[in-house]
């Protein structure tokens, strides 16, 4: 007699990366047929039970009849079935902007409530850019969304595309995660707090300021339920599951990245200030929030101007670990100089967010300073206070009378 287990439904959302891609006379490029040639022919991936057909929405919003597979039964007693939609137009990821964020937010939005979670196959390149830009966008969101994708394409023999797409699938499958994520060589982040640390190695991302939510081994996948945000009550089938709002629109259009160096003249910095355009920018400095001040205080004034002109500019660091802090006299003068402190929010964040803020409090430049400090999606640490962890009743009572 056959075990009937429990079985959870997903859909892939295919938008194009190395991943997917395939030789060509000009180098490699995304290649359609996804489901059918990378995963069919792999039975981590495919049981072999009946193909089951479902019904989705594409990014354009038409109704498409989509074939599904379905894994092995895993270890936790589940199968995943699962289906994947692939964008009319597969995109490598170094071209993405926007428009496709918004594509892919529309796309999740539309089939929020037939399917249990989401796996979105994207180029690396540009992977943390647009999780952080998603996490923003899906507000309200009470089910896994984990963006996954490959150094090298799954039709190769040495790949990292087979591991990270099933760790995905099973962790989307079988864990109530309601957060935007990235998943890559057996690691779970939350998506808004990685960057991207090899062009080459499999090890390609990393969360510097926060642990990796979830951690895949050979004989159990260990999740880190004390840092995953609201986590539903009831498997995400609470009726707030089905109100998520999806904000489509970021105004990246307005918004740019500067990364201070030893020696850059003032004159760089207005230039960029005064574009006709401008509206946010997001300073990289060195350290702690540093920057030079210029001959006579020359680039403090330009930062001055540029904000009494009301452009938000929102100070984060170069460095791979730690915080922007007013410790060091140059950023300080930064902050009295109207700047905006980043905290420990990665450039990718910093810089989906503010175009994020900007798009929702439109010409409120004060609502949007605002909101950089508040902590949104777990993008950045908030509280100064000093945590010890346990300690004992001896040494806190030594602590308490100041010996």
């Amino acid at each position: 007699m056959a075990v009937h287990s429990a079985e959870s439904r997903l859909l892939v959302i295919m938008t194009g990366g190395t991943i997917c891609m395939r030789p060509s006379p000009e180098g490699l490029v995304p290649a359609k047929g996804f489901l059918d040639a990378g995963m069919a022919p792999r039975p981590s991936f495919n049981d072999g039970s009946e193909p089951v057909e479902i019904s989705a929405y594409s990014e354009t919003g038409a109704s498409v009849a989509l074939s599904t597979l379905r894994t092995p039964q895993s270890r936790y007693e589940r199968h995943v079935r699962y289906a994947v939609l692939e964008f009319k137009q597969l995109l490598d990821s170094s071209s993405i902007d926007a428009k496709g964020w918004s594509q892919i937010a529309k796309t999740i939005g539309l089939n929020y409530a037939a399917f249990d979670g989401f796996v979105v196959l994207h180029g690396t390149d540009s992977l943390a850019y647009t999780a952080s830009a998603l996490s923003f966008m899906l507000e309200d969101l009470a089910k896994p969304v984990i963006f996954t994708g490959s150094q090298a394409p799954i039709f190769e023999l040495q790949t990292d595309a087979t591991d990270n797409l099933l760790d995905s699938l099973i962790i989307a499958g079988h864990f109530w995660i309601p957060e935007v994520c990235i998943c890559f060589q057996h690691k779970l982040f939350r998506g808004n707090r990685c960057t991207k640390i090899s062009a080459n190695h499999f090890d390609a991302f990393a969360s510097p300021n926060l642990a990796p939510l979830a951690t895949v081994t050979s004989s159990q996948i260990n999740v880190d339920w004390t840092v995953i945000r609201q986590r539903p009550s009831n498997h995400g089938k609470t009726d707030s599951s089905t109100h998520l709002k999806v904000r489509p629109d970021l105004d990246t259009t307005h918004v740019a990245s500067l990364r201070i160096f030893p020696g850059i003249l003032p004159a760089m910095i207005d230039a960029v200030l005064r574009l006709p355009t401008l509206r946010g920018l997001v300073l990289e400095t060195f350290g702690a929030g540093n920057a030079p001040s210029g001959q006579d205080n020359a680039l403090i004034t330009i930062f001055t101007e540029a904000v009494e002109r009301g452009i938000v500019i929102v100070n984060v660091t170069q460095c791979l670990t730690g915080s922007v802090s007013p410790t060091y006299a140059p950023a300080m003068v930064l902050g009295r100089a109207g700047i905006v402190p980043g905290f420990d929010l990665t450039t990718e964040a910093a810089l989906t967010k503010l175009s994020f803020l900007l798009a929702v409090h439109g010409e409120d430049v004060e609502g949007a300073k605002r909101g950089m400090a508040l902590d949104l999606r777990g993008e950045l640490s908030v509280g100064g206070a000093v945590e010890f962890g346990a300690q004992s009743p001896v040494l806190m009572k030594k602590l308490s009378l100041g010996q």
